[in-house]
């Protein structure tokens, strides 16, 4: 009878230790996933600065007599600073969260380098001309805002260790497989159009940068987790499969900006912007979500809230760049002979979104193929 009654309690007392266990294991995933966000947050925003103030450098010298290189000034090695601790912040939020959440947080970029070119506005202007002018800008800013607090809301809560064979097991596993099969024929037959057929399409070459970035940034995803296992206590180096992303991560991010450097060459920085983050970020998270299982186990209702954070960001990164003035052609302020490469970041960049930006907005980088 005693011992029945200690069974009856014990039964009585799984349920409660079962879901406090759940409900820790959720707490964990949120707060893994907000610190990602956040690092992400961070290093677009500080990489956003950081190139505004190597161009406001570059402009600076151009429209004045200062004999000086551009390298030898304080405000462009401070860009280059930042830019590298933004890129340090990104790097590092792929360790903490999924793939799929971190990819769309790019739009912090197009939002803080809106509201940069907003606030150092030269020109004088009228409040109604300002709001009739800015308004596609601020209405895109607010969406994109709106779009990203969903995001980070609803993102996937997939938090699987980056191990060796982890990493192993998701190459070799039928679903990736096939993917990327998918992936080579897609992106075989769009470099032939463009190279043989001269398919110049801004749809074309940006969707051979997507298919680059959806690479690189899998592959950072691997080497930020094995890193941070490594840096934790876990070594993952010693495994070769760290080695073969590391591999990938750079040839995938240097093809991908050669291909951004001639888009932008034809089209203006403002197509290249909204088109290119919407394929970029399309295909990235299929490649997360593939690869990585980022949404597997998720409710219906959390996908589509996300999908739909996904769409508001993609309209109001379309507001924001429309509303931009078209580019003039471009007269390089210093001389590209004397550079024995280009010294742009863009061409290391980990994530094929950042890339973009840095292309765009780096004029020293568009007068190379």
């Amino acid at each position: 009878m005693d011992g029945a009654l200690g069974a009856a309690l014990q039964l009585q007392q799984l349920p409660p230790t079962s879901s406090a266990d759940s409900a820790s294991e959720a707490s964990f995933s949120y707060k893994e996933n907000l610190i990602g966000a956040l690092l992400a947050i961070f290093g677009h925003l500080v990489v956003s600065i950081a190139l505004n103030l190597q161009k406001y450098c570059h402009i600076r010298l151009a429209g004045s007599k200062d004999p000086r290189a551009y390298f030898k000034t304080k405000t462009w090695w401070l860009g280059l600073f930042l830019m590298l601790l933004g890129e340090l912040g990104v790097f590092a939020s792929y360790a903490f969260a999924p793939l799929s959440l971190i990819v769309p947080l790019s739009v912090v970029s197009m939002i803080a380098s809106a509201i940069i070119g907003i606030i150092f506005i030269k020109e004088k202007w009228k409040p109604k001309d300002f709001l009739r002018r800015y308004v596609l800008s601020f209405v895109g800013c607010g969406l994109a805002i709106v779009g990203t607090y969903l995001l980070v809301t609803f993102a996937p809560n997939s938090h699987e260790k980056m191990t060796g064979e982890n990493i192993t097991r998701h190459l070799v596993s039928w679903p990736f497989l096939l993917y990327m099969l998918v992936e080579i024929v897609l992106f075989c037959l769009l470099l032939y159009f463009y190279k043989e057929k001269n398919a110049n399409s801004v749809v074309v070459i940006l969707l051979l940068v997507a298919l680059l970035g959806s690479m690189t940034v899998v592959t950072v995803k691997a080497v930020a987790g094995m890193l941070m296992l490594s840096i934790q206590g876990t070594l993952q180096l010693h495994y070769p499969i760290f080695y073969v992303m590391l591999v990938c991560m750079v040839a995938t991010a240097v093809y991908q900006a050669a291909f951004l450097s001639q888009a932008s060459q034809m089209y203006d920085s403002s197509l290249i912007a909204s088109v290119g983050y919407i394929l970029s970020t399309t295909v990235a998270i299929t490649a997360g979500a593939v690869f990585y299982l980022d949404f597997l186990g998720e409710d219906a209702l959390h996908i589509c809230m996300f999908a739909l954070g996904c769409l508001i960001a993609f309209l109001g990164v379309f507001l924001i760049t429309r509303n931009r003035k078209k580019s003039i052609p471009f007269e390089p302020y210093i001389s590209m002979d004397a550079m024995p490469a280009c010294l742009c970041i863009a061409t290391l960049c980990p994530s094929s979104h950042l890339t973009q930006l840095v292309r765009m907005v780096c004029k020293t980088c568009m007068t190379r193929g």
